[in-house]
């Protein structure tokens, strides 16, 4: 009797700690108005006591530096105390900030449930590290289904990752890695239609990932980079059923304009009508923006013929007719876009 009179004294001096206005739907609404130190005002007690959407939008502040210092060991940690409690954005986050901060051992299995769950930034950055053999053994085909995967979802750095892997797997690595996708696809559907409704709210955006090109094809396969730059939001409500207004997105600075290309003497027109080599410009979840880009670039290629390769759940636009690697190089360098040489 006695423990339970000591139990109740010590819940209800948990409660009591927290202020009675504090409220994890009134932080989201002072955060969407861009007042950041109410937002924390309101969620900080709430997350010291235990509430997971707190923590998790107290993390997002961190990692932002919005209201509070920028402070990524912060945000791991409040992350970490939502994701053991079963938040799933906060699992996705707290995975990506270990990867970020150089722990991969420990954010190999956060990774692979986000990645279970069809998160296409997990995919990205597990699909990057099977590529190089970073932290886990190198496993080609998988690596390429999952940033087929994540292509599909829309990240663009995924598409250009894509042609970059196409560059130094073989052919049967590749059909292994496509079908693998399907598989993942048709099962992640499956899990959906299954899975109980679910009550958490919007999840966060995806992270500007930036991952370069290489100039030409090295005798090794390159390690290929894989950014995970958050993207500024707006933390979300705690329930479902009182939903945050999505906070105004902020002004982002005008992209500066790409330099110009030096201009480009196009191959003879015999040689590009018989021609073997290609270049690819692009990998697509939807033809058309495929189609699009050729429209855009079509006149800078010297008359160069289009070719539409679909690749599982994306297209793949390529050009060709050029008679030498040379030849594509320069007309690649002429496109003004990501470009890689395709050999024919």
């Amino acid at each position: 009797m006695r423990n339970v009179f000591f139990g109740a004294v010590a819940m209800a001096a948990a409660c009591a700690a927290v202020p009675a206005a504090a409220d994890v739907k009134a932080g989201v609404d002072a955060w969407s108005r861009g007042d950041y130190r109410t937002a924390i005002d309101q969620w900080r007690p709430l997350a010291i006591a235990g509430d997971a959407d707190a923590q998790f939008n107290l993390a997002q502040a961190y990692k932002l530096g919005r209201g509070v210092p920028l402070d990524p060991a912060l945000a791991e940690s409040w992350f970490r105390k939502a994701a053991a409690q079963g938040h799933v954005q906060a699992q996705d986050n707290y995975g990506l900030a270990l990867f970020q901060a150089g722990k991969k051992s420990e954010a190999l299995p956060w990774l692979e449930k986000s990645v279970a769950r069809g998160e296409p930034r997990t995919q990205l950055v597990l699909g990057t590290m099977l590529f190089n053999g970073d932290g886990v053994p190198r496993d080609y085909p998988r690596a390429y289904a999952l940033m087929t995967r994540a292509s599909s979802a829309g990240l663009q750095s995924a598409s250009q990752t894509l042609a970059q892997m196409d560059q130094y797997i073989t052919a049967e690595d590749r059909q292994r890695g496509t079908a693998l996708a399907q598989q993942i696809a048709a099962q992640q559907k499956l899990a959906q239609a299954s899975a109980p409704a679910t009550i958490r709210p919007q999840q966060a955006p995806a992270p500007t990932v930036r991952t370069p090109v290489p100039a030409s094809t090295p005798a090794q396969p390159p390690r290929v980079a894989a950014s995970t730059t958050p993207a500024r939001t707006a933390a979300p409500a705690r329930k479902a059923e009182k939903p945050a207004p999505k906070p105004e997105a902020p002004a982002k600075p005008a992209p500066k304009a790409a330099p110009k290309p030096a201009p480009v003497k196009p191959a003879p027109a015999a040689a590009r009508a018989s021609g073997k080599w290609r270049i690819q410009l692009g990998a697509f979840r939807d033809r058309a923006n495929a189609e699009t880009l050729w429209s855009r670039v079509r006149g800078k290629l010297g008359g160069a013929q289009p070719s539409y390769v679909a690749a599982g759940a994306v297209t793949r636009l390529q050009a060709g007719g050029f008679a030498t690697r040379a030849d594509a190089t320069r007309a690649c360098a002429a496109s003004g876009q990501p470009c890689v040489v395709v050999n024919p």
